[in-house]
């Protein structure tokens, strides 16, 4: 049966054709909107094939997952779906399903979270536009695009840049939710309140948050949460408890959202899916309030020290993971160049809001100041003193709060806000300290860098210094418009060289941050893992860690992706540098022997050694110990199980030195099971470029292994 298409009757594709210019009218209504995505989209896209793979561990994942609907799923980073990584899955997926619409490779990777990086930027500008003005929002974008993390993590494919998306998407929402529903009275009978709605979207961005990267998603929920209720704090108990339903609805989709994935891995038996990586108990839920939670704020148990004193591993942990804790700390040398340069002037503005709206539940500006401000100060605070492993790409996360809140202190100094002498006389006040304050905190970053951008501390002390000093004057409004244009010009042309030249290198495999070549982990001057100071980081033959120092260089693998080599694990001892495991010449002969002698899976301790197999030829190897080697703890008799239902034979083991991890770490990984192994299966002796390393066939051995296990 065919169908006929008739045309619309006149009228009707008249108004048709006129909600058309409508929209391509609304489109354009906002230059610089379209001019900061523009900015973010050549800052994300530009070269972006210089990155290769990325993180090598996550794009291996991505492989696995773009053909396997079971990997897919519980997000295996193996084919044979014997382990997960130690993330969810949400920004796994949107890869994945890009690998498998466009093809596997770096760009279609890549391109999905440098996309997410522009429309984060589009919602930064809309969060603080609807509340201070055009100015206000175009500032607020200019500086969230021109942060250097912000730059590095959009050309990269951890999963962060799904998380911000998700989390500034949160507060869009929650804003709008105030918006509609500001007065404390009960709405006429019959009045439509959209703010219920915008509250269930709210939750739900932040249950996605969580699906992405966990409980780091949550520190937004606190602000949204208070706003909602003093802003909406009625009359009556009638009032109240509706505002409080209304918020339980938002709670409620965050908690579905959210907990979908996790209760999805809790139901399914173990024998049907992957071990979950990060844990020594195969459980979703310690992962997500262990490894990935308190573990990451309080430190993990054996783990190293994320601060840098006692048991850290003093300057060398620290440095790797975001120095020493403490007030101070997202100024230091390993987080202010980042996402540092302006906190002062965003300090300053939450301040400056606190004192103008003293919380009044009628003033708008209440409302937006603890939602925005609310997710500014729980990042800031956890970051400042999470003393577990910290990198510190993480304050990737802080940067659209700050810029919202720079943006709202340009709003408050811009002509548009100045109608009033109460205004202009709190613009005479800010604008001095605010600017004041983001010239102190930028020169603090400054100091950290070496001599690097030594043209800026002029620039910022006597242009950012002599506006600052200006804007305390009685000036007319369009002389005190130019000097904050000038001002804020001064103190975001250090970071946004810093954040250009992120373009010009690939960004470290692992640790990924903006800035030059030479500002990177690994790179000169950077602090790096290969030789300096304490002979480097993860180097002079420590364990799993490597025994020549230093990363493999970006070509080892094919695909320009900076990476470490290959490692059967445990010596360090037999071949090749490094970063997360060593011995490529190892897994080479292990992967040659092994397609020769009927196939099945190999596997090592380190998940990273597995996904440099992974990509560079596609090999069927898992890696048992987690992440490093040191992370999970697979049980022997999880590991009989699985030899016995075919999807484990080989089990590759280097007997060479036994060494630490990082100074302080007493973790082992699954070492235990692969003694276990060593004692129960049939050896295989394999010869390599480097001398000899053994592996162990296990086919035939399951029974062996599992009375292993009950003895």
């Amino acid at each position: 049966m065919s169908s006929t298409s008739y045309p619309l009757p006149r009228t009707a594709r008249l108004r048709e054709r006129a909600r058309r210019r409508v929209r391509v009218r609304s489109l354009f209504a906002r230059p610089e909107l379209l001019a900061l995505m523009a900015l973010a989209g050549v800052l994300n896209l530009w070269n972006l094939s210089l990155n290769g793979w990325a993180n090598t561990y996550y794009a291996a994942a991505v492989r696995s997952m773009s053909t396997n609907w079971h990997d897919f799923l519980f997000a295996s980073l193996d084919k044979s779906g014997l382990m997960t990584v130690d993330k969810p899955p949400l920004a796994f997926w949107i890869e994945a399903l890009s690998a498998r619409i466009f093809g596997f490779h770096s760009l279609s990777i890549l391109v999905p979270e440098a996309l997410m990086g522009v429309a984060a930027v589009a919602l930064v500008y809309d969060i603080t536009r609807r509340m201070f003005g055009r100015v206000a929002g175009t500032a607020a974008g200019l500086a969230f695009a021109l942060t250097p993390i912000t730059v590095a993590m959009a050309r990269d494919n951890n999963p962060d840049e799904a998380l911000i998306l998700c989390c500034v998407a949160a507060l869009w929402f929650a804003l709008r939710a105030l918006e509609t529903g500001r007065t404390t009275k009960a709405p006429p009978s019959g009045a439509a309140d959209h703010s219920t709605k915008y509250l269930v979207w709210c939750g739900v961005c932040v249950g996605l948050g969580f699906e992405a990267k966990m409980g780091v998603a949550l520190f937004v929920v606190p602000g949204i949460a208070l706003a909602w209720m003093w802003t909406r704090w009625g009359d009556t108990w009638r009032i109240r408890l509706r505002a409080f339903r209304q918020l339980a609805y938002g709670g409620l989709a965050m908690i579905v959202v959210g907990g979908a994935w996790p209760l999805l891995v809790t139901l399914t038996p173990a024998a049907d899916r992957p071990w979950i990586s990060g844990t020594s108990d195969n459980s979703i839920w310690s992962l997500i309030f262990g490894y990935n939670g308190l573990g990451r704020v309080a430190g993990q148990t054996g783990g190293p020290s994320g601060g840098g004193g006692p048991g850290g591993g003093g300057a060398i942990a620290g440095s790797v993971f975001g120095g020493n804790t403490g007030i101070f700390r997202l100024l230091g040398s390993a987080l202010g160049d980042q996402a540092g340069w302006l906190l002062g002037f965003a300090v300053v503005t939450g301040v400056a809001i606190l004192v103008l709206t003293r919380l009044r539940r009628r003033d708008p500006r209440t409302g937006w100041l603890m939602v925005v401000g609310g997710a500014f100060l729980v990042t800031a605070v956890v970051f400042s003193f999470a003393s577990g492993i910290f990198h510190p790409y993480y304050v990737s996360f802080l940067s659209p709060f700050a810029a919202a809140l720079i943006g709202a202190g340009v709003g408050l100094m811009a002509p548009r806000s100045l109608d009033t002498a109460s205004a202009l006389r709190t613009a005479r006040i800010l604008a001095p300290l605010a600017i004041a304050a983001g010239a102190i905190t930028e020169l603090v970053v400054l100091g950290t860098l070496g001599g690097s951008l030594a043209w800026a501390t002029p620039l910022v002390i006597g242009v950012a210094g002599a506006c600052a000093i200006a804007l305390a004057l009685q000036l007319p409004r369009r002389a005190r418009a130019v000097l904050v244009g000038v001002a804020l010009a001064a103190l975001l042309a250090a970071p946004a060289t810093w954040a250009a030249q992120t373009l010009g290198h690939a960004t470290n495999s692992t640790f990924p941050s903006g800035g030059p070549a030479s500002a990177s982990i690994g790179g000169p001057g950077g602090g790096g893992f290969g030789g300096g100071a304490g002979g480097g980081r993860f180097g002079g033959g420590a364990r799993r860690f490597g025994g020549g120092g230093g990363f493999a260089p970006p070509s080892l693998f094919g695909g320009g992706s900076p990476t470490g080599g290959l490692s059967g694990g445990r010596g360090g001892s037999s071949g090749g540098a490094g970063g997360f495991g060593n011995n490529t010449a190892a897994l080479t002969a292990a992967v040659r022997y092994v397609e020769q002698h009927g196939g099945g899976t190999i596997g090592v301790e380190s998940q990273s050694t597995a996904a440099a197999a992974i990509l560079s030829s596609d090999a069927n190897v898992a890696g048992l110990g987690g992440f490093s080697g040191l992370e999970s703890t697979v049980s022997v008799s999880w590991l009989a199980h699985e030899v016995q239902a075919g999807k484990l034979r080989w089990v590759l083991v280097d007997d060479g030195s036994q060494g630490g991890g990082l100074p302080g770490d007493t973790r082992t990984g699954s070492e235990a099971a692969f003694d276990v192994v060593a004692k129960t299966c049939r050896a295989v002796t394999l010869s390599t470029s480097t001398g000899t390393v053994t592996m162990y066939d296990c086919q035939g051995y399951g029974a062996a292994l599992l009375q292993a296990a009950r003895g």
